[in-house]
């Protein structure tokens, strides 16, 4: 992360991913370079996408950076789960104590989840955010988050 606020790290972020992230482009393909983007200006533990497959009620993993991550989770399961489940953005500051957690990497202290809605209102994945360290996402996160992963969804 550079020495910039965070709120001044996601306007950057933000006005990159307008002029990169264009609805033209292949879906994957901005999947792809939004967690670039997010790991260009937050260097966190994760980062990544997991995607719907309503037909088996899962996500499985897409586009991400970090560690190997885990492949598939069920509906209302872990932290994802739970965000597709409920259809809202979860922030997680110490995930040992969230039911059900997921355990990807042992390394991962807290968490932000944001379900991805399309324009005809369904959620057709999540983005999924790793820290190494407790606490480490807010409402900032949140709001900026929802935004991009608003800008991605458009046009899906």
């Amino acid at each position: 992360m550079s020495n910039k606020t965070k709120e001044q790290n996601y306007e950057l972020l933000l006005k990159e991913a307008k002029a990169l992230l264009l609805p033209s482009d292949h879906f994957v393909s901005r999947l792809a370079n939004a967690c670039a983007l997010i790991q260009k200006y937050f260097n966190h533990h994760w980062v990544g996408f997991y995607l719907v497959d309503d037909s088996k009620n899962m996500l499985y993993l897409g586009p991400f950076q970090g560690p190997i991550a885990c492949t598939q989770i069920p509906f209302d399961k872990g932290v994802c789960g739970s965000a597709w489940a409920r259809r809202e953005t979860l922030v997680v500051d110490d995930v040992h104590q969230f039911p059900g957690h997921i355990a990807c990497s042992s390394l991962s202290n807290s968490e932000i989840v944001v379900p991805m809605i399309n324009d005809e209102n369904k959620v057709i994945g999540v983005l999924d955010i790793d820290s190494v360290n407790f606490g480490s996402f807010n409402k900032t996160d949140k709001e900026s988050l929802e935004s991009l992963c608003r800008m991605i969804c458009q046009s899906v």
